[in-house]
């Protein structure tokens, strides 16, 4: 007799972000815009999110401050504060069972130092930690780190696939359950089980190993956001969680479908990796009220923090000398966020959209959906996604915070729970189970198998 499967259900990542995804989200009236600055609201945050049962929290990060500083006088929007990782190890403390997701780049970071980092948040989290691999988009940060510019799009994820296999060599210093502690015959562990890394790549020379047992979860949870054609290639061959932006499900459908179609090449099942788009939700107990919240945020957006925003993710591009009610002009190739352009120029064709228009539109997620509703609505929505090939999940994205996250762990979890889409319990402790994905094996383990 065969056991039935298991009903598949959503995974849901919750999306901490300051005081809120939309632009104007600290103007807002309920919202104190000091709470971004302390880390007191991050563990709330991080405590709602847990009794909501969502698979991971996630922190994002880009490095220092946009452009001149009339560029980000233009965008006077609360700046990201806090690094990703100590941040999360902080959380840790305060949770016991949701992921921690954290946003390093391979592009100005070590691969021993990232090794080494995540390794230790999932050791300290009980086996709960994630990394999002992202390469960094901008000449502001190269700048940082004494470059002119970025490096070219196509160099900067063949780089990133190699710092992956870097990482997870390190990670592999030591197989699972080296230790002997022997104190009598002075063997702490067996060195038949350690494993010295010697990397010859393009990119990165590294020779040694890793002074940490191997992480709770073999690897952290590999997680990347980039949509463009090498994002795709890299997530393909290397991640097991990927965040994605769509404003259509249609659109949310293509890229399902050729994300997954790709991990055949790589020897992977489509289950290996969950793809999660970001939404926005804005959620009232009636459509009125629903409404009426969206449109008291929108009201709140400055022009110039809203073209700053779209200059943001198109590689610097000036709106200033163009019409607000105008059409978006044609621009220049990036080497930036090349997909988060392309969503935008797509929008703005399709929909003759004129560039406040544009604005108004991505400044609630940056450009990934919004949907405004009752639980009612919000979870139909949600569900035509899942179960219509376009998801795996989806990673929330509060227009304010606490306020709206709150709002859909106590409106929209119920009514997803209610439909039998989402658990009502944890039933795993490691963000690998929460996301039904397998512990990897240590490869001097798998050639031993039977």
């Amino acid at each position: 007799m065969t056991t039935a499967a298991a009903p598949r259900q959503l995974h849901l990542g919750a999306f901490l972000f300051g005081v809120g995804h939309h632009i104007a989200a600290w103007r807002h009236p309920k919202v104190d815009p000091a709470a971004a600055l302390r880390p007191a609201h991050y563990q709330q945050l991080a405590r709602i999110a847990e009794s909501g049962l969502f698979d991971a929290i996630f922190s994002a990060d880009t490095m220092g401050l946009p452009g001149t500083p009339a560029e980000a006088l233009a965008r006077n929007v609360p700046p990201h504060q806090f690094e990703p990782l100590e941040l999360l190890t902080a959380l840790a403390g305060v949770t016991e069972r949701i992921g921690l997701v954290g946003t390093v780049s391979t592009t100005y970071l070590p691969p021993y130092h990232l090794a080494r980092k995540v390794a230790t948040l999932d050791h300290l989290s009980a086996g709960r930690a994630g990394w999002n691999l992202v390469t960094s988009g901008s000449d502001q940060e190269a700048q940082l780190f004494g470059l002119d510019q970025q490096i070219s799009h196509a160099d900067r994820y063949e780089r990133a696939r190699e710092y992956v296999d870097v990482v997870k060599g390190l990670w592999d210093t030591f197989e699972d359950q080296p230790y002997l502690l022997d104190k009598a015959a002075g063997r702490y562990f067996d060195p038949a089980k350690l494993h010295r890394l010697a990397h010859d790549g393009k990119y990165f020379k590294v020779h040694g190993a890793l002074q940490s047992q191997r992480p709770v979860q073999g690897y952290p949870v590999l997680v990347q956001a980039g949509s463009s054609e090498d994002g795709q290639e890299l997530a393909a061959a290397t991640a097991e969680l990927v965040f994605t932006a769509h404003q259509s499900v249609e659109s949310a459908r293509a890229f399902y479908a050729s994300l997954k179609g790709r991990l055949a090449a790589y020897g992977r099942s489509p289950d290996a990796l969950k793809i999660l788009p970001g939404v926005s939700p804005v959620v009232g107990r009636t459509e009125a009220e629903a409404q009426e919240k969206y449109e008291q945020l929108q009201a709140l957006i400055e022009p110039a923090v809203g073209l700053g925003l779209l200059s943001h993710f198109v590689g610097g591009f000036d709106f200033s000398p163009y019409p607000l009610d105008g059409p978006v002009p044609n621009l220049p190739p990036t080497e930036g966020w090349q997909s988060r352009q392309d969503l935008f120029l797509k929008l703005a064709r399709e929909e003759n959209l004129t560039l406040r228009q544009l604005y108004q539109r991505v400044a609630t997620a940056r450009g990934h959906w919004t949907v405004v509703g009752t639980p009612e609505s919000v979870a139909d929505q949600l569900e035509h996604w899942f179960t219509t090939g376009a998801a795996d999940g989806f990673n929330i994205m509060a227009p304010t915070l606490p306020f709206d996250l709150q709002d859909f762990v106590d409106l929209v979890i119920p009514e997803l729970q209610r439909r039998g889409l989402f658990r009502t319990a944890y039933s795993g402790h490691t963000l690998r189970e929460h996301l039904g994905l397998p512990r990897p094996t240590h490869p001097a383990q798998q050639s031993t198998r039977p």
